[in-house]
């Protein structure tokens, strides 16, 4: 069966790898459950691998690429092939659902929206990046076309405030601080790490890279490693290193009814 492509990354190209890599952080993973509430149903939405799915209710998880499906463990529900913009369920046949660093990735955002609350009786959580706050990073002084194509990808967040709010109830915005020691792979977690960023294998499993040039990504990266040889990352950025926590750009949305 082909592999659906559903946005801007072919994850049957950068897929391999992802569920060594982008692991659920459990700091993040309580966040994200404590506004679940008590939701007994819960549908995942762009689920991937399965990070941050709860072990304590009954998941339902969608994901168009084949490469990502065939990366969930044993121990996960196995995901239903389909796309957010299409869900394959009743009105109101889920308590919640859940759509974790995705929205980025549909091809119809409203159509994806409008699918989750359809199908959603209660709260409906979007983790996502901030566009605006990615400057924040001390990365974007090596990489600005990284932090360039990031913004241009993610969701306005008062759009999708908006998008998730109903008559009876106003979304909510919440900051995810990443911790010094964050095991879910994407950028922001190495911030107290850059060292990280040399071996290719992290930067392949944040799609983002994708975007930039391989000669630009080069040129970047030998930068990095040129100031951490010579000490002039430490001198400029030191302090990061024992900052036990970041509060970048990395965004819960609550919404729903």
């Amino acid at each position: 069966m082909p592999e659906i492509h559903a946005g801007d990354v072919d994850y049957a190209v950068i897929g391999a790898g992802y569920a060594e890599r982008r692991r659920t952080d459990p700091r993040i993973e309580a966040r994200v459950h404590a506004a679940l509430g008590a939701s007994r149903t819960v549908l995942n939405v762009g689920a991937g691998a399965g990070s941050y799915e709860p072990s304590d209710r009954h998941v339902i998880a969608v994901e168009p690429s084949a490469t990502m499906r065939r990366q969930r463990p044993p121990e996960r529900v196995p995901a239903i092939r389909g796309r957010a913009e299409s869900l394959p369920f009743d009105d109101k046949a889920v308590d919640a659902s859940m759509a974790v660093v995705t929205v980025h990735q549909w091809q119809d955002l409203d159509a994806g929206l409008c699918e989750l609350h359809r199908v959603t009786k209660g709260p409906i959580i979007v983790v996502t990046f901030d566009g605006d706050a990615l400057d924040r990073y001390w990365l974007a002084e090596y990489i600005p076309e990284l932090i360039a194509a990031e913004r241009r990808r993610y969701p306005p967040i008062g759009l999708l405030v908006d998008r998730l709010s109903t008559a009876r109830r106003r979304a909510t915005v919440e900051t995810l601080a990443v911790p010094i020691d964050c095991v879910d792979g994407f950028t922001e977690a190495f911030y107290a790490r850059p060292e990280r960023f040399l071996d290719p294998a992290v930067t392949l499993a944040q799609s983002a890279w994708s975007f930039v040039e391989p000669a630009v990504k080069e040129r970047s990266l030998r930068r990095l490693a040129d100031d951490l040889r010579s000490g002039r990352w430490d001198e400029r950025f030191g302090s990061w290193r024992t900052m036990p926590e970041f509060a970048g750009s990395l965004r819960m949305i609550v919404g729903g009814s």
